[in-house]
């Protein structure tokens, strides 16, 4: 996939990141329009198979690939990750973030709710915190700053569950951890 394709494929799929992606200068967003699809495709996997196993089989495949561009190999025809290829090879750290941003979305498999608060910390963390480090460190961010974006993304993350709740009960979910619709 095409840098362009990545920003056409943001710019449908959350049209807020593409915004502020846009005003970065181009290099930024040569960087990041990879890792934003990449986020759209593995948090569309849960949502694309009405059968659980079946979604958690799409995220493994990501799994999969992400490690395997890590090391090297190739996956050729996918579009989105033949775009994020060159940035998983130049930054061993890049893969294992996104690695557990698709850990973690196999939640987004089952209707069951969170079991605690700290597992939905966890989640917010691994889901908003790791991409944003990503996107961060694809920047040329350095380690120091790792907590405070992470600080910066959980918030973030907790303002978009705010505003996907309505869907997420829509389609059968639990999205708070008390067990409530």
């Amino acid at each position: 996939m095409s840098l362009e394709a990545c920003a056409a494929s943001v710019e449908a799929g959350d049209p807020d990141r593409f915004a502020a992606t846009m005003a970065t200068p181009a290099a930024a967003r040569a960087a990041l329009w990879p890792l934003y699809a990449a986020n759209l495709e593995i948090a569309r996997a849960p949502w694309a198979a009405r059968e659980p196993l079946v979604a958690e089989m799409r995220l493994q495949w990501w799994i999969d690939t992400l490690e395997e561009l890590a090391a090297g190999q190739d996956r050729p025809g996918h579009a989105v990750t033949e775009a994020l290829a060159p940035a998983l090879r130049a930054d061993p750290g890049l893969a294992p973030l996104l690695t557990g941003l698709a850990e973690a979305r196999r939640h987004d498999c089952r209707a069951e709710p969170f079991p605690n608060a700290r597992a939905f910390d966890a989640y917010l963390d691994a889901t908003s915190g790791n991409l944003m480090w990503a996107a961060a460190r694809a920047l040329g961010a350095p380690e120091r700053c790792e907590a405070t974006v992470r600080d910066f993304a959980w918030g973030a993350g907790l303002a978009q569950w705010f505003r996907a709740a309505p869907e997420l009960e829509a389609r059968g979910r639990i999205p708070f951890t008390d067990g409530r619709p």
